[in-house]
């Protein structure tokens, strides 16, 4: 599953890769990969993003 949101809401909040992975705790390849939609998201981490962004998970999940 390929989250456009998530690659959206992080050029819109103008941070880069590399900040949401340390945000997330986690690598930014593996982060990468989330975007990309190569990996699945952990539900922890989709939390972890809805926070950070200010939306609703069912918003990052396209609901």
């Amino acid at each position: 599953m390929y989250f456009q949101r998530i690659y959206e809401l992080r050029v819109d909040h103008d941070m880069t890769q590399q900040q949401v992975a340390d945000y997330l705790t986690c690598n930014r390849q593996v982060y990468a990969r989330y975007e990309k939609g190569l990996r699945e998201i952990p539900v922890s981490m989709v939390i972890k993003l809805a926070k950070l962004y200010h939306v609703t998970v069912d918003y990052l999940l396209g609901l």
